[in-house]
């Protein structure tokens, strides 16, 4: 199984992505908001998330990575994770 993935990208690689400029939906990506808090997750399919607000430390049998506001983030199918929200994560997302 793959591990989490964080890059930092530029403008010209979020337009290309169709990532919005401010948080909401369009027709590719969808918001997800949530206040502190720690919660078990899988993810039956592999997602991709653009950050725009929050501090999260997410750790998986392979260790712990922290995603944080401007974070672009893959999540491999098949991965099971805990998720310990620190501040609160505002974020648009896609599965593929």
């Amino acid at each position: 199984m793959s591990k989490i993935k964080i890059e930092k990208l530029n403008d010209l690689q979020k337009k290309e992505l169709g990532i919005p400029e401010k948080l909401s939906s369009n027709r590719t990506w969808s918001v997800w908001e949530c206040e502190p808090s720690v919660f078990d997750w899988h993810y039956d399919e592999t997602e991709n998330a653009y950050v725009f607000e929050g501090n999260v430390k997410v750790r998986t049998k392979d260790g712990e990575v922290v995603i944080k506001s401007g974070d672009y983030v893959t999540f491999p199918a098949g991965l099971d994770c805990t998720w310990k929200i620190s501040e609160k994560i505002r974020k648009v997302y896609r599965f593929i």
